[in-house]
């Protein structure tokens, strides 16, 4: 795709300084920018390249200004950063805005798929499914019976989304998720075997949820396992059975939550952490990565290790950790010396 100057403002509201009729076709680094890439100086410790970039187009703020002759044409605009990242989603929704259905694409009994949709290539869906306008489904992926997905979703190769599953709008699963699959729940026997629970409940999922690659979300044992609106999870993330996390929590990748735990709103979430079941974590909580939570945490906790505690004590006590070696040595010492 081609976009002039001039178009490109338009999108941004902003103003250019320069040849409004020059072409790009592809964005790039500041520092690898080449002829007919457009590229973006929002940190003052990229200013150097600024007059060396082969880029044809530089997004800056408004303020900036060259100390040297420059080579490029200029889009000023209020916040450089904030104006380059709107231009990448302009750019990508431009690259995923198709419609029509591939020949190889599959649609059960009593489904509804808008012609505004897009269905790639050996996409299998089920029965009685419901999909919203300009949602865009790509190769591979597997939507099975009764399920609902709202409108302006996207979701990536092969994913899998099992049946009764409701997903809301402007959501993207990326490739390779598995939404809905069984809870791990399985009763002892008095023999040591398990005997396994069955899984009859749902997986819902509110609008706007960003959930990555490989990640996995369980269907409740009874009732709904809930995502809420405004959620982002990382790649290779587990979520349990029953589990419940509050609208615009944030989640880096393989963080597991185990069965029927309670995530609040707007809590942070890093690597790696792993979060027991039946908990309730409070809301605006941030939890350091690999940290590892063992009991229910009140709202606005930061909490690091393993179990969890409270970060700043946490700090204070690793000092200790370290020089405990020491430490016993010198105790060991004192001891021989009252002996």
């Amino acid at each position: 795709m081609k976009f002039t100057a001039a178009q490109i403002a338009t999108i941004l509201n902003g103003t250019v300084e320069g040849d409004a009729t020059l072409e790009v076709s592809q964005l790039s680094k500041i520092e690898e920018g080449t002829h007919g890439s457009l590229t973006f100086l929002a940190n003052p410790k990229y200013i150097p390249h600024i007059y060396s970039t082969n880029a044809s187009l530089v997004i800056v703020n408004h303020d900036f200004k060259a100390e040297k002759e420059l080579t490029s044409t200029l889009i000023r605009v209020p916040d450089a950063y904030q104006a380059f990242a709107t231009l990448l989603e302009y750019y990508n929704n431009q690259k995923k805005a198709k419609a029509g259905k591939e020949k190889t694409a599959i649609i059960g009994t009593n489904s509804r798929v808008p012609d505004s949709c897009y269905l790639g290539h050996y996409v299998v869906i089920g029965d009685n499914v419901r999909i919203g306008k300009n949602t865009v489904i790509h190769a591979h992926v597997v939507i099975e019976d009764n399920v609902v997905i709202g409108d302006d979703s996207e979701i990536h190769s092969n994913s899998i989304i099992h049946s009764d599953t409701q997903m809301g709008k402007f959501c993207v699963i990326h490739s390779g998720c598995v939404i809905g699959s069984d809870g791990f729940g399985f009763a002892p026997s008095q023999d040591g075997s398990y005997k396994k629970i069955p899984q009859t409940g749902a997986v819902i999922i509110e609008d706007h949820v960003d959930i990555g690659a490989n990640s996995t979300i369980d269907r409740a044992t009874l009732g709904a396992t809930k995502i809420g609106r405004g959620v982002k999870l990382d790649n290779q993330i587990q979520i349990a059975h029953n589990v419940e996390i509050g609208e615009n929590t944030v989640i880096a990748a393989q963080t597991g939550i185990a069965g029927s735990t309670k995530i609040g709103k707007n809590c942070i979430i890093g690597g790696q952490v792993g979060i027991i079941g039946h908990l309730k974590v409070g809301d605006n909580v941030s939890i350091q990565g690999q940290s590892g939570v063992t009991s229910s945490v009140e709202s606005n906790k930061t909490l690091y290790g393993t179990p969890a505690f409270n970060y700043n004590e946490y700090l204070k006590s690793y000092i200790y950790f370290k020089r405990f070696p020491s430490i016993v040595k010198r105790l060991e010492a004192l001891e021989k010396s009252n002996t």
